[in-house]
């Protein structure tokens, strides 16, 4: 009786979030806009029922057992509206060995990048399908050498990144001693291409990626190399532009199959910016 009441107060005092609710923190961001509607209609719909999550499990402790889907079940009314949530209370509450990434909870840290339902993205930013007909499938990052479970090795990825070397590479000191500056205008060039969390979702989307790991550098790498090629402080633009272009396999191993920019939880465009670099290397060879 208590209970009740105090859910019939909590219900009057807190308003209800009107549907299409615009988020103008996440102005420029549709992705974004789209899965925080989806939360709030996934967490106003949550009713007393069960939903499965099949979730991949492997163990490097058991390296002859293959690789298989474990379901658990989930009410949702006792669950967070994010993917994240209910591994989180997976494992917590049904299985303490289940192994993946997380930290930030907010979509800035790129750790929990897995493949859910069949789209790679981050569970923390991903609501939950309130569809109980039908089971949520979780695996891990595609064409990815598993750790264990949903952690997935990342060497490789971040190595790449390394070597495109992302800092600042300035030949002089700033003119007061201090900090280089930039107009508005040229800050505005960066925007879309230093929002990358490096959460990986691109490159193991991407097929070319897929066939030559070892060569190509990925859309990720590739996508911060020309947000240091954009930057008017850096003063190395024709030789970062070289390193990656003149070994074909770097640059020019993409095939435009823009599943980078359609697996982009941030909604960046990584093929966009690939693009921009081909078509600035092109120009620089026509203008030598």
């Amino acid at each position: 009786m208590l209970r009740t009441w105090f859910r019939n107060a909590y219900n009057k005092a807190v308003p209800k979030p009107a549907p299409n609710q615009k988020f103008g923190v996440l102005d420029g961001h549709p992705a974004a806009q789209q899965h925080a509607q989806e939360a709030i209609e996934a967490h106003t719909n949550f009713k007393s029922n069960q939903k499965e999550f099949r979730v991949y499990r492997w163990s490097p402790e058991h390296p002859n057992h293959k690789p298989f889907l474990q379901s658990f079940f989930i009410d949702l009314s006792k669950c967070g509206s994010m993917v994240l949530d209910a591994l989180q209370k997976i494992k917590a509450e049904e299985d303490s060995s289940l192994s993946y990434r997380r930290s930030c909870r907010e979509g800035i840290c790129g750790s929990c990048a897995m493949n859910i339902d069949g789209a790679n993205t981050v569970a923390c930013l991903k609501p939950i399908d309130t569809d109980t007909s039908k089971p949520t499938i979780i695996t891990p990052l595609p064409h990815m050498f598993v750790i264990k479970d949903l952690a997935v090795d990342l060497t490789n990825f971040y190595q790449q990144y390394k070597s495109i070397e992302p800092w600042l590479k300035t030949k002089r000191l700033p003119k007061d001693g201090r900090e280089f500056r930039q107009s508005p205008a040229e800050r505005r060039k960066l925007d879309g291409l230093y929002e990358c969390i490096l959460c990986a979702c691109c490159s193991a989307s991407c097929p070319p990626y897929w066939w030559n790991p070892e060569e190509f550098l990925g859309p990720a790498a590739l996508l911060h190399a020309c947000r240091w090629i954009s930057d008017s402080r850096d003063e190395f633009e024709k030789e970062r532009l070289q390193a990656i272009a003149e070994d074909k396999t770097k640059l020019y191993r993409c095939r435009t199959v823009q599943n980078c920019t359609a697996n982009c939880p941030k909604s960046l465009d990584p093929s966009g910016a690939i693009h921009h670099m081909k078509a600035m290397h092109l120009l620089s060879k026509d203008n030598n």
